[in-house]
């Protein structure tokens, strides 16, 4: 098993161990940080060990035992007989999942609102500073800062990695679904596809299902495990097999997962059944409309509607607008996008697609052909920007003008 095999797979739960031990989040990733890096110093010439999680773990956890009885931090924290026996720990494949009470550490009311998802992203699920602060429009340094400045305040303010009262959960919970959607987003927007992306996605899954198994009567937890399920189910389908984009109505679903929407399928019903819909379940059960052999476009446009009602955003108001646009006509899907207020519709690169599709559906080919260069412009996947370029040119040959790309 290569070293980054064993990043990919492990080293949220590592991290997630480290710090409900030690409090304190940046110490548990320089530990994690040493360790694999003497992991790249030894395993070449040592070869991997057997069980490499326990070897970065015992590496990382002597690390940190080290740091606890310097001199410097004795100053400030005194170690006590509870750091012992809390590390008399053997094999870590015994060991409960704390990835989740770190995400909800993450999600402490102490903790700036705005900082909590990338913070979760970061620590729980190995995300970068760079990739994060390009998903929320902000400078790599920045976001940096921040989730610095974050971590210090988990451990100054000493909040318990501990599973909070009931009430406290509730509260709590939003942000730590928001987190786990935000890192299965942060595949779609990520390029280019390869292991690494479809690893953060399998990983965000994996940590909705555990959500499912400590709150099984939770609607919302349940909405998001069968939304990424069904919006998973796609995967195989959507490039071709010289890894070009192919669009929903041009996918083979022979390819789609049938294991995957099954148990979306399942989650959303389960969901369902306790009659307190929320955005999680709506995004989920417009991903199941989306399944059918036949879509209905009148109940997903009530589905969108129902979406907006609830969790209002920028792509949901574009998609509703391109079923105006389909249901309607063209002519009111654009009416729907010019009366868009975000002012992030301009950088959205879903809105100018759905533009330069209900322009040419009018004949206005010249306004068409622009918004498909700005969609294109927009868009950081060379697979969907050569399938725009695809469309692009069609237009032109159907006689739209503009200057060559």
């Amino acid at each position: 098993m290569r070293l980054a095999q064993v990043v990919g797979q492990s080293y949220g739960r590592l991290l997630a161990l480290l710090a409900g031990q030690s409090r304190d989040i940046a110490a548990a990733e320089d530990a994690l940080a040493d360790a694999l890096e003497r992991a790249l110093q030894r395993w070449p010439h040592d070869g991997v060990p057997a069980n490499p999680e326990a070897w970065l773990l015992t590496v990382a956890r002597n690390r940190l035992r080290d740091m606890w009885k310097s001199p410097a931090h004795r100053m400030s924290r005194p170690w006590t007989d509870d750091h012992d026996a809390a590390w008399e720990i053997t094999d870590p494949a015994t060991f409960p999942d704390r990835r989740l009470e770190l995400m909800l550490v993450c999600a402490h009311p102490a903790i700036a609102s705005d900082i909590r998802t990338p913070l979760m992203l970061q620590t729980v699920l190995g995300v970068d500073a760079a990739a994060i602060g390009a998903a929320f429009a902000v400078a790599p340094a920045t976001m940096a800062q921040r989730l610095v400045r974050a971590k210090k305040r988990i451990r100054d303010a000493g909040i318990p990695f501990t599973m909070p009262e009931r009430a406290d959960l509730d509260a709590r919970l939003p942000e730590v679904l928001e987190a786990v959607y935000g890192a299965y987003s942060i595949d779609w927007l990520s390029v280019p596809q390869g292991e690494a992306v479809e690893s953060l996605s399998s990983e965000a899954l994996h940590l909705a299902m555990v959500l499912v198994e400590l709150l099984p009567d939770e609607p919302e937890v349940l909405g998001l495990a069968a939304l990424m399920c069904l919006s998973e189910t796609r995967r195989p389908a959507r490039r071709g097999p010289d890894g070009s984009f192919v669009a929903l109505d041009d996918q083979i679903r022979d390819r789609w997962d049938k294991g995957l929407h099954a148990r979306g399928e399942r989650l959303l019903a389960r969901a369902h059944g306790f009659g307190r819909p929320g955005r999680f379940q709506y995004e989920a059960a417009i991903q199941s409309a989306h399944c059918a052999p036949t879509i209905d476009k009148h109940a997903l446009r009530k589905l969108y509607r129902a979406l907006l009602r609830v969790g209002p955003s920028l792509g949901a108001a574009v998609a509703l607008a391109a079923l105006d646009g389909e249901i309607d006509g063209a002519h009111a899907g654009l009416r729907a996008l010019d009366a868009l207020t975000d002012r992030s519709a301009d950088r959205f690169q879903p809105a100018w697609v759905t533009r330069g599709h209900l322009l040419a559906e009018q004949g206005r080919l010249d306004e068409a052909v622009a918004a498909y260069r700005r969609a294109i412009e927009l868009t950081a996947d060379e697979a969907v920007r050569r399938y725009l370029r695809g469309r692009l040119e069609r237009l032109r040959a159907a006689g739209g003008r503009g200057p060559e790309m």
